[in-house]
């Protein structure tokens, strides 16, 4: 089978991230990819779900807004903080 190469831009830390899981795997992140694209091309899709929403509710948009007024009203000196004692279990 021809080989080909493939040039893409990514983000660089995002790129040593998954070179060194797929390092751990026990592959290439070349492997990784060719196994990526031989899972569309039997499947016709993509192998995982794609969604507009953070998996993880912390993350969700009106979180996020909370936080942020949350940020802006401690920076503004509005938050009042108070002590409070520490739970152990």
């Amino acid at each position: 089978m021809a080989q080909t190469s493939v040039n893409f831009r990514m983000d660089e830390q995002l790129k040593k991230n998954v070179e060194d899981i797929c390092q751990k795997m026990g592959m290439s992140l070349t492997t990784a990819l060719t196994v990526f694209c031989r899972k569309v091309e039997q499947e016709r899709r993509i192998p995982f779900e794609i969604t507009a929403e953070a998996a993880d509710p912390f993350y969700s948009e009106s979180n996020m807004r909370y936080l942020e007024q949350q940020m802006a009203d401690y920076k503004a000196g509005r938050m009042k903080l108070v002590e409070h004692d520490l739970i152990e279990e």
